[in-house]
């Protein structure tokens, strides 16, 4: 059904930046787009079928721009570590499982059955170097109905034998194929490459990824300042590259032609910034993962001051939850802790900022989605907030604002992708 009406408490961002509350309103999808939202129903839509939410609160999907489905298996491990040793304690000897497509079946059935029932309706999301394996993780999103971009990694060079693709040749060949198999295959899937990072790819294999993104016209993910420690590798490893994003740059791989999204971005300096900026690159904030593996914090709103284009992403299992509006919340606070402890010029993230960078920042990569405005895609998510108890009356924005701290998917009373009901 892709023409029908919603009526409830709507509530979503502005352009502007502000969140919009219309109590008791009514929001219309024809043909899976949003044609507004209205106090009353214009006559012209009085025919549309009409589900009546109740005192439900009615928001836009949040969109997820970096995940690792197959580290989905062993998030909350690992958490008292920093980045490079986790990786080779937790994250590789598990990525190297999903060889076996009995053990992909399984872990990514799971992942799939837990994003669908999440707050999420649209992500970006890592596999790894085993294409069949991610072949089949792009049938379990597709059957799902979120709709997602999904990466087969890329790692010829300092990664453990076991996860490492024999050469650059072998990666970009096996990565060629499965553009080729799963490009038009799926109608809400769709491959994006993705370099693991820098140090993890050789010049020549990052070169030809570039080519492939150039020949098939596929946006790219990765990595990008996350930690002190990657990025002096990367400074060893390409001692010409000017800074870490340079070093996707020279080879076609930070915007531009092809949309692109960098996860992290902690410690970018100002040459980098500016180059982001320049070439449209998504900035994937990930404060759960950077305060687990002890990263840093992102001055994310002076990011978004200086015109960038920042989402929000729960980086699965860096970051311990599939719970945007617990990744929302950590996003505030950990800003809360930046500004009163290292730098009081960088102002920390409002309620506002948080649930803007959750919808329309990360929706933006999928086209117009993120909001309810004429001509935006219908993602929705109905909350039934009544569980949470409460003795006094709250106006709708307080009801809205507490959900970001208290609600999750037991919430979670309907859900709609593209006008499609999937919950």
């Amino acid at each position: 059904m892709k023409d029908f009406v919603l009526k409830g408490n709507i509530c979503f961002s502005a352009k502007d930046g502000t969140i919009e509350c219309h109590p008791n309103s009514y929001v219309v999808c024809e043909d899976g787009l949003c044609a507004g939202v209205f106090e009353r129903l214009p006559e012209q839509y009085a025919n549309l079928p009409l589900t009546d939410c109740g005192d439900q609160l009615l928001i836009p999907g949040l969109s997820d721009l970096h995940i690792h489905a197959p580290q989905f298996s062993f998030r909350g491990l690992g958490m008292d570590m920093e980045l490079l040793d986790w990786l080779n304690t937790y994250t590789f000897p598990e990525e190297s499982k999903y060889a076996d497509l009995g053990y992909a079946d399984r872990a990514y059935g799971q992942f799939a059955s837990q994003l669908k029932s999440s707050l999420t309706t649209r992500a970006v999301i890592f596999g790894t170097i085993h294409a069949p394996a991610t072949t089949l993780l792009m049938e379990k999103l597709e059957d799902s109905g979120i709709v997602s971009y999904v990466g087969k990694v890329n790692m010829d060079r300092n990664s453990p034998d076991y996860l490492r693709e024999a050469d650059a040749k072998a990666s970009l060949d096996a990565t060629e194929q499965w553009i080729c198999d799963t490009c038009s295959r799926f109608a809400n899937t769709h491959p994006i490459l993705t370099p693991r990072f820098v140090p993890s790819c050789t010049d020549e294999l990052l070169a030809g990824l570039g080519r492939l993104s150039e020949q098939y016209k596929i946006p790219v993910q990765s990595h990008l300042s996350e930690n002190y420690g990657e990025i002096q590798w990367v400074k060893e490893l390409l001692p010409d590259a000017k800074f870490y994003g340079d070093a996707y740059d020279r080879f076609g791989l930070f915007g531009g032609a092809q949309p692109c999204i960098m996860a992290h971005c902690v410690h970018s300096g100002e040459e980098e910034l500016a180059l982001m900026k320049e070439r449209g690159v998504f900035i994937a904030h990930s404060p759960l993962s950077n305060s687990n593996l002890a990263s840093g914090v992102a001055p994310v709103s002076q990011y978004m001051e200086q015109g960038l284009r920042v989402a929000l992403a729960s980086d699965v299992a860096g970051g311990d939850t599939l719970n945007m509006f617990a990744v929302m919340a950590g996003a505030i606070r950990a800003s809360k802790l930046r500004w009163r402890l290292l730098d009081q010029e960088v102002k920390p993230l409002s309620v506002d900022q948080a649930f803007y960078i959750a919808t329309r920042g990360g929706g933006e990569f999928f086209g117009k989605v993120g909001a309810f405005e004429p001509g935006y895609e219908f993602d929705c998510v109905v909350l039934d907030d009544s569980t949470i108890v409460h003795p006094q009356e709250l106006s709708l924005r307080a009801r809205l604002d507490r959900c970001f701290y208290l609600s999750d998917d037991r919430h979670i009373a309907a859900k709609y992708v593209r006008g499609n009901k999937i919950l």
